[in-house]
């Protein structure tokens, strides 16, 4: 019998933990009940340097806080919001007992890295690239009302809300989502909800080649249920409406209040009306580590799936020092998929916002890891990794025009046109740059562009009052 080869990743099913919270001081008086209510963890989220040290109390140095601080005042695109059950996936497995300094373990864990980002992560030549932009996808030019981005022929995006119950350092959505930090004055919507939820299921009734809407934000797990549940619900009695896509981080952030009575007893409604109109009905969710598929999170994920949804997915972001390797994407699919029962959907490039240029990978890579994860996980649940081009959208990593790797530039073109585009059918031909980080260009590349850096940007984003 021939012998089984060493392969360059083995599979190891792995149980998924609950790190125990009481392990931090400010939390050892905790209860099981009080853990598990999604108010409480609202209640005690993270929102500033203080707060952080009365949980962590001496086990953070404090060059750690010192370095947090600093970020938050020069480079956050983001203001700090950590839920609880956040907080308490990174370091899991770092010794707490006396003595303990949790500062390196910090460092280096892969949510703190995107979750939590401090001054010295950042790239000190290029913290944003030269053509990073505020709203890099420029969805809010695409509005087809406020809130309701229409890029794709068939598919819109509904943003119902612009906060979230935890903030994600590299948010595409930074112009828009959450509240001002230094960096950044927010756009803010100007309709009340009620009117801009109205006009968008308006334009709905009235453009019927739209069957695919994603309910998004902010995160719709910041939307009161009552009023979620009827937007839902309205879409639902839309005949041209199949596809119905709930966009809520919070199902790894916030496990407690998708696994609610009230959510989950809402999801059976809207379930069995989408089952007798044949709509499909699901929820996407954003965990970039393995660590963050819990228990809380399986077991969440197992009522909405209990109560009717069609499916749970994941789409992660490709970080740098998060995932950015075969053996931690692979964790991570594994761990969705055998953990919590989600499955694997995209990867996308983290995305051309301000001061995002420590967490990217260039194309080059992003097409390695592509090939590098291939024939370990079942077809139906192997992530496509995928470029979200501006004024294109979404691309696989290899459906690339061409390639100038020295100078990082990517050419990308399109098949369908944009509300950008109007009629315009030379929009087909032409092709749009997409930017590797500087930093990872040889030599001759980076020289390059010192030489070209536009006259306004030298190097860092001008970031204006919001519109």
């Amino acid at each position: 019998m021939p012998t089984n080869p060493k392969q360059p990743y083995t599979y190891e099913y792995r149980e998924p933990v609950e790190p125990d919270w009481r392990r931090f001081p400010g939390w050892r008086d905790v209860t099981d009940e009080q853990w598990a209510s999604a108010q409480w963890q609202r209640a005690h989220c993270v929102k500033n340097v203080r707060q952080l040290r009365n949980i962590l109390g001496g086990l953070l140095a404090d060059r750690f806080y010192e370095d947090l601080e600093r970020d938050q005042r020069e480079f956050a695109t983001m203001s700090l919001l950590l839920t609880p059950q956040m907080l308490n996936t990174m370091a899991p497995h770092a010794d707490t007992g006396a003595g303990a300094d949790l500062t390196d373990a910090f460092y280096e864990d892969p949510v703190r890295i995107y979750m939590l980002p401090v001054h010295s992560d950042r790239r000190v030549d290029f913290p944003s690239h030269p053509y990073a932009e505020r709203d890099s996808l420029h969805e809010r030019d695409m509005w087809a009302t406020e809130g309701l981005t229409h890029r794709y022929p068939t598919k819109v995006l509904a943003e119902l809300v612009s906060t979230c119950p935890q903030y994600c350092g590299h948010c595409t959505r930074m112009d828009l989502v959450g509240t001002s930090t230094p960096q950044v004055q927010k756009l803010r919507f100007e309709a009340r909800p009620a009117d801009r939820l109205e006009a968008m299921l308006a334009y709905l009734r009235t453009h019927p080649t739209v069957r695919d809407v994603v309910v998004s934000g902010g995160d719709v797990a910041n939307v009161p249920w009552p009023r979620l549940e009827a937007f839902v619900a309205s879409l639902l009695e839309i005949e041209s409406i199949r596809d119905v896509r709930l966009a809520s981080k919070a199902l790894i952030g916030l496990p407690q209040y998708w696994a609610s009575d009230e959510v989950v007893s809402g999801i059976a409604r809207l379930s069995t009306t989408a089952r007798s109109r044949g709509v499909q009905l699901a929820l996407h969710t954003h965990a970039n580590a393995a660590q963050q598929i819990t228990p809380a999170v399986s077991r969440a994920t197992a009522a909405l799936l209990d109560a009717g949804l069609r499916d749970v997915r994941n789409q992660a972001v490709l970080l740098h020092g998060v995932n950015d390797t075969p053996e931690r994407l692979l964790d991570l699919c594994f761990g969705l998929l055998d953990g919590a029962g989600i499955m694997p959907y995209y990867f996308y490039m983290c995305d051309m916002i301000p001061f995002s240029e420590h967490w990217r990978t260039s194309v080059a890579a992003a097409q390695e890891l592509q090939h590098a994860i291939m024939g370990y996980l079942p077809g139906f649940a192997t992530p496509r990794i995928v470029c979200d081009v501006p004024f294109v959208g979404k691309r696989w990593v290899h459906q690339i025009a061409e390639y100038d790797r020295t100078r990082g530039i990517s050419y990308w073109s399109k098949n369908y046109l944009t509300a950008l585009d109007g009629d315009d059918k030379s929009a087909l031909d032409r092709t749009h740059e997409y930017y590797d980080p500087i930093h990872t260009l040889p030599p001759e590349g980076r020289e390059w562009w010192k030489s070209h850096l536009p006259d306004s940007h030298a190097g860092i984003p001008i970031l204006p009052m919001a519109r």
